[in-house]
């Protein structure tokens, strides 16, 4: 049966006996499950390929993190390096050693 007529049959026999927990339950799970369906239709992950497609796109994701983040350290460590070339040279001043390199 498909699920458009379920739904309809559940809520037309809610609207004749009354309405039961058991109907309203089948009800839900029956429109959640059509609206689910129709979500991933909609957004083309209703094929079988969409598994495979997704855990493709988390590995990319993943690979992007891992590259933005190696790219910060990365950043950071020539900022550093870059630092303490700066304290070495004023060191280097501040004791007179320029005049050993003339």
């Amino acid at each position: 049966m498909i699920r458009e007529d379920m739904i309809a049959r559940l809520i037309a026999e809610a609207k004749e006996g009354g309405c039961e927990l058991v109907t309203l339950r089948a009800i839900v799970e029956e429109a959640t499950d059509l609206g689910a369906d129709r979500a991933l239709q909609r957004t083309g992950l209703a094929d079988p390929d969409a598994r495979d497609d997704l855990d493709e796109l988390r590995k990319l994701l993943q690979a992007w993190r891992d590259a933005k983040a190696s790219v910060w350290r990365a950043a950071l460590a020539w900022l550093v390096r870059g630092v303490l070339a700066l304290v070495l040279i004023g060191i280097a001043v501040r004791l007179g050693l320029t005049e050993v390199l003339r």
